[in-house]
């Protein structure tokens, strides 16, 4: 192909995948961030409250499994739908920038084979926790025929197909409004706590009390004070002690509900 034919060639399509359960209050905002993109999916577990019919009135094709078998199947039924050549997962309570865009068109344009991370800006009870210092980012974007699937339980894993990719970072950060309320707060903490603590379970791992303590206090040491939770007022403090929670309560879960945590009927 010459420069020329390249340059007149039609832009590659991106599909958006969101999956979703009860998000009627952030879906709606999650959609129109994407709506750059050539095709949203909405990928529904079974919503009770009016999340399939605002994610279709605003131009989503939704799919309704309501057979929950884990996260890394609801994505890989992204996948089974999805139409464009590239693919980028968003959750329901995240947010594109504008400049975010941007980074992705690029992407389109240069028609490469790479897998692209994304880092966030905390929204936690309504405020921005910008203050807080940044680290950790996860895999989002692909090439869609690069992926052969997802797999794991919590914090799933694409598989790719052929040789490793190159693995960039986009810039700009998702707004990821995680913590809306404490009502909510509890509930995702009990959803998470059960699911990292059977994947903790099934490696090997050892839980009980004093471990949970451990861990808990040392993830809420690392968040507020040295990526700077303190700085962010009452917010920050609440976030960092709900995730310090998680953490305490995985430990606990696996000593204490040992017969209940292979059980995963937990969806989210």
């Amino acid at each position: 192909m010459t420069l020329q034919e390249n340059a007149n060639a039609p832009r590659p399509r991106l599909t958006v995948g969101i999956l979703t359960l009860n998000e009627e209050k952030r879906i709606a905002s999650c959609i129109q961030s994407a709506k750059f993109s050539d095709q949203i999916l909405v990928i529904d577990s079974g919503s009770k409250d009016k999340t399939r019919d605002i994610a279709a009135a605003l131009g989503a094709e939704v799919f309704e499994y309501a057979d929950w078998q884990g996260f890394a199947m609801q994505r890989n039924r992204v996948l089974q739908h999805a139409k464009g050549e590239y693919i980028f997962f968003l959750d329901a309570d995240e947010e594109m920038p504008p400049e975010m865009q941007a980074e992705i068109e690029a992407v389109l344009a240069s028609g490469k084979d790479e897998i692209w991370e994304v880092q966030w800006n905390q929204v936690a009870f309504g405020k921005p926790l910008t203050r807080m210092k940044i680290s950790g980012s996860v895999e989002r974007m692909f090439r869609t025929s690069s992926v052969r699937e997802f797999s794991g339980v919590v914090h799933e894993q694409a598989e790719m197909d052929g040789a490793p990719r190159i693995v960039r970072r986009f810039k700009s950060r998702l707004l990821h409004y995680s913590r809306d309320s404490i009502y909510g707060s509890l509930n995702k903490l009990a959803q998470y706590v059960r699911l990292g603590a059977e994947k903790r379970a099934k490696a090997g791992q050892k839980g009980g009390l004093f471990t949970g303590i451990v861990s808990g206090l040392a993830v809420f040491i690392r968040l507020y004070i040295f990526r700077y939770g303190f700085l962010c007022g009452a917010e920050g403090f609440l976030y960092c002690f709900f995730v310090a929670l998680e953490f305490f309560f995985r430990k606990v879960a696996i000593k204490y509900d040992s017969e209940l945590i292979g059980f995963t009927a937990i969806r989210g």
